[in-house]
């Protein structure tokens, strides 16, 4: 302050031919002696401890207070003047509720607010992804307000506090020690301490007692810029230790003005003697309390020598900030006093004028710094980022890493230079503080019972939901045509699964249709070849061929079943199905029950043939398929079947089948399938016993055995069986049916047409037919 002063009296341009006074006291970082002395100096009854060798032609009333260092006693001092409305401008006081204008309406600083640092300070946490850590404050307004701040901003970012505590340098050793043992205890590695350097100074003796290293520490300006904590710290326990400064400042002059102070050439005699005894550890021999193992002071000691944070200029940036406060003042008179070359010293200044002068001033200093203040008293908010980095000497480098300004967008407050960082005991690596590891994709996050957000466990995604972020909180489905993978992070385009004739199954069951269809062609072109031979003409040729024309569709018919659905395949391949197979049991129908009127009209007195004769059961044919026609019919009006993505039998697979529409139609057409089956069963199982050459009983009850069974079986296995499967089963049991009727049928009489022809004669057939009858 001094200083500045000094350079303004001697000015030309800033308050010409006006000289600034001014009274110094030490509160002794006393509330009740700082407010005392403010209310002294607002009553103008302030004593003088050290009076300035220059007269003053102005009365003494106070315009302005430089101070206080704290922020609690400042804001006691605030509190007590606020109603005279007289400035009061801090270097150092940060506290953000001091921004409050109601309750202190004519506070300033030139520092700026904990409202930034500690936001700024949550920011830094998150940037280097510490979201589990430790909090210790001072506990007086300045560490309890800012920590406030502080755990306001960590929460929104997602940051946990595994335990917040406080303490105040005079507090005893157990609570102290309370502090200890928590930090031990504790899983973070990472503290956040909001403390002044008086209170790190207590703290750092304790934790070194008990060698607590390994825990990275991120301070606030209190302290992480203070060369007495880092020589305090001999067991390196705050070594890599990261966190917000004022930002480092140079003022031309300012060193050799204080390497040049004399203790007897000060105006403040008093108070320059205390200090300069306190720097040599000497007594001057007019002191009252001069000690005789003490030596001498003498007044002419050399600075330079002394090696302390007032000589090294560690403490540069806060000179600064007085430098400042004491030119926003003198501005603010320069504009009150219409200064040009000359200042009208007819205006007599009062406290509120220049309290609303200094609020609107805007000037930079020769170092070339803007100097304004907002509407809450605070200036502009930038801090450096300081890493401690040991030297090989064992003393600490305070390295600036990076800048935080908050003049500039969000995204782009915090920026760190590209310069290596070194953390807690000399790594390199970023250290780790998590209360749990980030969860994978595939994953998602489970809170811990009774923990913070930061505490939860990774469980593993549900089949068909996915996560394809890390830490995600839900796990999302995937749509209904997509399944998740292995990993669950992401869904797969379920595979669509029909028969298909590309694979095994479906090939073996075309190939089966194709033989069965090639084999029903050779009996029918060896049918067709003798047509003319008894065995073929004793057993109404008509409707063998007709058979014959219906199992090659029965084969056929199998084919529809095989490949993607579509809509008319859906429609074709259960009335095709349908409608073949009656018209094939119709036409078995018809022969078993020609045989058995055939007999009874041999009968004397019968004169049954007279109705199955060629025309009647070409109408009976006709009209037995004629009444699946019309089933199927109103099948496909009323509510056809249709193509049908199947999403819910394979959790991992489309089925494409077809839906049978209407339940109802499907299994009309199968029941009456299976209606004439049975009538055509009972039929055959009563001519079983007429005679061989005149029926083919025999073989029609065994075909029709193996037809029920087959349809029989079929019907549990078609429900039961999933997806694709379900189609393969219907495509046998037509197979099988259709194989059945074939074989039972027509293979015994292509044996006796091709390999015993001496069988296939008129003679043959009425001798063993008159046999039989006989023995019948």
């Amino acid at each position: 302050m001094l200083f500045s002063i000094e350079e303004i009296n001697n000015s030309t341009d800033l308050l010409p031919g006006i000289s600034l006074g001014y009274k110094i006291y030490d509160t002794c970082g006393s509330i009740a002696r700082s407010v005392k002395i403010a209310l002294l100096l607002a009553n103008g009854n302030e004593k003088v401890s050290a009076p300035s060798l220059e007269t003053c032609t102005k009365p003494a009333q106070v315009q302005t207070i430089m101070g206080d260092t704290s922020s609690s006693p400042c804001m006691a001092i605030a509190t007590v003047i606020g109603p005279f409305r007289i400035p009061m401008i801090s270097h150092f006081a940060t506290c953000a509720c001091l921004s409050d204008k109601l309750k202190y309406p004519s506070f300033l600083r030139t520092i700026p607010s904990d409202y930034y640092q500690s936001r700024a300070l949550a920011h830094l946490v998150k940037h280097f992804g510490w979201t589990w850590v430790g909090a210790i404050r001072t506990n007086d307004d300045y560490g309890n307000n800012g920590m406030a701040t502080f755990i306001e901003t960590a929460q929104h970012l997602g940051i946990c506090l595994e335990y917040s505590v406080s303490f105040f340098r005079t507090d005893p050793s157990d609570k102290i020690q309370k502090i200890i043992d928590i930090i031990k205890a504790s899983t973070s590695k990472v503290i956040v301490a909001f403390l002044s350097h008086m209170d790190m100074d207590v703290l750092i003796h304790e934790l070194s007692q008990h060698n607590l290293t390994g825990y990275q520490w991120v301070g606030s300006e209190g302290w992480i810029f203070d060369s007495q904590t880092a020589a305090m710290d001999t067991q390196h326990i705050l070594d890599g230790a990261i966190g917000l400064s004022i930002p480092r400042a140079h003022v031309t002059g300012m060193r050799e003005f204080i390497l040049n102070v004399k203790p007897l050439n000060s105006t403040s005699n008093e108070l320059f003697t205390e200090f300069w005894e306190t720097l040599f550890n000497c007594k001057f021999k007019q002191s009252k309390s001069s000690a005789e193992t003490q030596t001498d002071c003498t007044g002419h000691e050399d600075l330079t020598g002394v090696h302390n944070s007032f000589t090294d200029m560690s403490l540069m940036p806060i000179f600064n900030n007085v430098y400042k406060g004491v030119y926003a003042v003198a501005h603010a008179l320069h504009n009150i006093l219409s200064c040009n070359k000359t200042c009208n010293n007819k205006v007599q200044p009062d406290p509120l004028m220049i309290l609303q002068h200094i609020r609107n001033i805007n000037f930079r200093t020769k170092e070339g710094d803007e100097v304004y203040f907002n509407e809450n008293g605070d200036p502009a908010a930038k801090y450096e980022i300081i890493n401690w980095q040991p030297r090989e000497d064992g003393t600490v480098d305070f390295v600036t890493v990076g800048l935080h300004d908050t003049s500039l967008p969000a995204g782009r407050q915090l920026k760190l230079q590209n310069i290596s960082l070194v953390w807690t005991q000399n790594s390199q690596q970023v250290p780790v503080s998590v209360c749990s590891e980030k969860c994978p994709p595939g994953t998602r996050k489970v809170l811990q019972k009774g923990k913070p957000i930061c505490c939860y466990d990774c469980v593993r995604c549900a089949e068909g939901e996915i996560s394809n972020i890390t830490d995600s909180v839900t796990c999302v489905k995937c749509l209904p045509e997509f399944w998740s993978n292995e990993r669950r992070d992401d869904c797969i385009k379920k595979e669509a699964v029909f028969l298909s004739y590309e694979e095994i199954m479906g090939a073996l069951l075309t190939a089966a249709s194709l033989l069965g269809t090639c084999m029903t062609a050779i009996v029918a072109s060896i049918f067709f070849k003798y047509r003319n031979s008894p065995i073929v003409r004793a057993n109404n040729s008509e409707l063998s061929f007709l058979l014959l024309f219906s199992l090659t569709l029965c084969f056929l018919c199998s084919l529809t079943f095989i490949g993607q659905p579509s809509e008319w395949s859906c429609m074709l391949r259960h009335t095709a199905f349908g409608i073949t197979f009656v018209l094939c049991i119709s036409c078995v129908l018809g022969k078993t029950m020609v045989v058995l009127m055939a007999f009874r009209a041999t009968l004397p007195g019968s004169n049954v043939m007279k109705w199955f004769g060629p025309a009647q059961q070409r109408l009976s044919v006709l009209g037995f398929t004629l009444v699946q026609v019309i089933i199927c019919i109103l099948w496909l009006s009323i509510s056809p079947p249709f193509p049908f993505k199947n999403l819910k039998e394979f959790k991992d697979k489309i089925i494409l089948e077809c839906a049978l529409g209407s339940a109802i139609g499907f299994w009309a057409v199968l029941g009456y399938i299976g209606l004439l089956a049975i009538l055509c069963f009972i039929f055959a199982f009563l001519a079983r016993k007429l005679p061989d050459n005149f029926n083919e009983a025999k073989f029609i009850t065994f075909s029709m055995l193996i037809f029920c069974a087959v349809w029989i079986t079929f019907i549990p296995a078609y429900v039961s069986s999933p997806g694709k499967f379900s189609v393969a089963v219907e495509i046998f049991a037509i197979l099988a049916s259709s194989f059945g009727l074939l074989f039972c049928i027509f293979i015994p009489k292509c044996y006796i047409i091709l390999l015993k022809p001496e069988r296939n004669t008129k003679k043959s057939m009425m001798v063993k037919g008159t046999e039989n009858r006989k023995q019948y």
